[in-house]
């Protein structure tokens, strides 16, 4: 966490981004988006920016489009990362915020989900959030599991994972180079009992699925890429 990559093209978050909306599930603030009556529902857990990022809430409107019941919750409770406040340097917040929490909270959502009818949960996190999402797969608590450029994921949470996991790294990566996801695709292959997928994007950096600037042209289609991958890994594993 201590590294620059997280830092790196930070959004300018915006409460009124997406044509979802914003409600209390599960005891925490959550963008929602998609067919409340569906029986599937997909989690995202953002990094740390949190829940107001607008590439964040665009990918979550892209996945209800495919008829997915979509919640982005408010792990934060309103305190997101910002890079311009010297007073709470990025240790410091995250030690305010550890994954172990957001994890207990996660759970109180997938809750509210079942209770609502949801039948199956996917789960996708992008760095800060891939840790959260390992512990669910871990758990068994979702159907299926996403890392998007992971942050904090060990070698030992990848080998207790049971449910359907698709790792998606990116070539340029402090956070888990290349030879990390490597090492958990080995890991994976090794437990054909669970279902996997990884790939490595060539060309881009930690953080670029949803902290792409909309003019790089390369870094958005390959965003989009991921964003695909990511789909129908749900579409095949959350039914």
């Amino acid at each position: 966490m201590s590294g620059p990559q997280c830092c790196e093209n930070p959004p300018t978050l915006s409460p009124s981004s997406g044509v979802g909306s914003v409600c209390e599930l599960g005891g925490l603030k959550s963008y929602v988006s998609g067919p409340s009556d569906s029986k599937l529902a997909v989690l995202l857990v953002a990094d740390v920016y949190g829940y107001e990022a607008p590439n964040l809430r665009k990918l979550a409107d892209k996945v209800a489009a495919a008829g997915f019941y979509v919640v982005v919750p408010d792990f934060f409770y309103g305190d997101p990362y910002d890079p311009t406040n010297a007073e709470k340097p990025l240790l410091l917040w995250k030690a305010l915020h550890e994954p172990a929490k957001a994890f207990e909270d996660a759970k109180t959502v997938i809750e509210a989900l079942k209770s609502k009818g949801i039948s199956a949960v996917g789960a996708a996190g992008f760095c800060y959030g891939a840790k959260v999402v390992v512990e669910l797969a871990k758990s068994g608590l979702i159907q299926a599991g996403v890392f998007l450029h992971p942050s904090f994921v060990t070698v030992d949470d990848v080998k207790e994972v049971k449910v359907p996991l698709a790792i998606l790294g990116a070539e340029i990566d402090q956070m888990s180079p290349p030879e990390l996801v490597k090492k958990f695709e080995e890991i994976l292959s090794s437990k054909p009992e669970v279902p996997s997928f990884v790939k490595i994007y060539p060309g881009v950096a930690h953080g670029w699925t949803v902290r792409y600037k909309l003019d790089d042209e390369k870094v958005v289609k390959s965003a989009e890429e991921a964003h695909e991958d990511m789909l129908n890994w749900f579409i095949t594993h959350v039914k």
